[in-house]
């Protein structure tokens, strides 16, 4: 048994002084004690510790665009093609090294669980590899080296638009039609630290009547979705279906408790009451969201209408979750000219449970008994976080306040450094072996 103690830490209540962790071998927490002195034998995490983070939205080879899109200024269409000419030179070879230093910075960011909505399925031109599962094993891989968890939301996408076929860049996106995806995802296999979900990319790249078939298969597992991220995809839905994409998605069986919602920017006031009625969580990445111009989604009113709501950091312009949760407000209060439409603890709770939930990991996300061992130690020393008040944390600290991070009971961040090493030579290589041409 290994024992944590924290000078402070985040529990259900909020903030609370002299906190021990108690865990198991497995890695689970046996219990909190509260108010308790340190003994000689525990493992002593200064500042405030809170519940492991959970990055809902995830497209890890995304990373390689970093600080190389500005220049194509433009849109999200825009920016879209230089997206395609990055997915293009992947293999799994390249992917597993460039994922592993993504989920290494997430741990750094205090991340203890990625959904990764994985469509980058097969070969430029569309042929499987010898494993169709290949690209999908080889961020199971990465996860596992960079001591993170996973939820693989092996996305379907199947066209190129409404009524469109995929285009020459997406051909390695699809599988010809939702039950040829069901037959290849069959073959993923859960494992300790890896639970498989679905994803329907979009209904642009889903035709309606193949979305079923996608539900149908994952029923009681996570279930993703794009939906309303731009509004041109909303009013070709319009025009091909005479729905939105939420009415479209409800009326195919695609809401409920187990779905996520990925950004839903763009909706109208049903759309609003629709989400919320069926209890459709909604994963918002606040950092994509203004980086591809995408605008302000309606994240008060859809909490209000009883949608939960996530957090994710998408195409990872930024990889730092504080900085997510702090966006939403601040994204709020751009929208509405008034501060406080979150309280500190709605955004930890996005970041934390939540976010958990919504990739098939009710169990986490809490400091509790029962829950795996996901610890984040802040320092409250720094000069951004000295002289706060810890219940304020959230709008406050950054990725870089970060001391140690705790998962399933391992050590995976000491110090601000990763067991790994340095994470930052590691996305270089990463990246350059992309861009290089050595992914192709």
């Amino acid at each position: 048994m290994t024992a944590y103690w924290c000078e402070r830490a985040w529990l259900s209540g909020g903030v609370s002084d002299q906190v021990r962790v108690n865990t198991d071998a497995a890695g689970f927490v046996t219990s909190v004690e509260v108010g308790e002195q340190p003994e000689p034998s525990d493992l002593r995490l200064a500042g405030i510790v809170v519940p492991g983070f959970a990055n809902a939205h995830s497209h890890a080879f995304h990373r390689a665009l970093r600080g190389r899109t500005h220049g194509y200024g433009g849109t999200f269409w825009s920016w879209r093609k230089r997206m395609y000419a990055a997915a293009a030179r992947l293999n799994p070879d390249s992917y597993r090294r460039l994922a592993t230093a993504v989920y290494a910075e997430m741990a750094l960011a205090g991340v203890s669980c990625v959904g990764e909505f994985h469509y980058v399925h097969h070969q430029a031109d569309g042929t499987p590899y010898d494993d169709p599962n290949a690209m999908g094993e080889a961020v199971r891989e990465a996860a596992t080296a960079a001591g993170i968890r996973l939820t693989l939301l092996d996305t379907c996408y199947l066209s190129g638009g409404f009524g469109k076929r995929l285009s020459a860049a997406q051909l390695r996106f699809g599988d010809g039609d939702a039950q040829r995806w069901v037959e290849r995802v069959a073959s993923l296999r859960p494992d300790a630290t890896t639970r498989v979900g679905a994803a329907i990319h979009s209904v642009r790249a889903v035709p309606a009547e193949q979305i079923p078939t996608v539900v149908a298969a994952f029923s009681g597992r996570p279930l993703h979705v794009h939906v309303s991220e731009q509004p041109a995809e909303n009013e070709e839905c319009l025009d091909a279906y005479a729905a939105t994409p939420t009415q479209l998605l409800h009326d195919h069986g695609a809401l409920g408790p187990g779905a996520t919602a990925v950004h839903a920017t763009h909706l109208t006031p049903d759309d609003v009451a629709l989400l919320g009625g069926q209890r459709t969580m909604v994963c918002l990445c606040p950092t994509t969201e203004r980086d591809l111009a995408d605008g302000i989604g309606p994240a008060r009113a859809l909490y209000d209408a009883g949608s939960p709501l996530a957090l994710g950091s998408d195409q990872h312009a930024v990889i730092d979750m504080f900085e997510e949760a702090r966006a939403l407000e601040m994204h709020e209060r751009l929208a509405t000219h008034q501060r406080g439409r979150f309280v500190p603890g709605d955004l930890l709770t996005a970041l934390t449970s939540a976010g958990h939930a919504s990739l098939g990991w009710p169990e986490a996300g809490r400091i509790v008994a029962g829950a795996p061992c996901d610890l984040v130690a802040v320092r409250l020393d720094t000069p951004r976080t000295a002289g706060i008040d810890p219940a304020q944390l959230v709008l406050a600290a950054t990725a870089a306040d970060i001391d140690t991070v705790v998962i399933g009971g391992r050590s995976v961040v000491r110090a601000g450094r990763h067991v790994l090493g340095d994470v930052g030579e590691l996305m270089h290589d990463a990246v350059d072996g992309v861009w290089s041409g050595l992914g192709t």
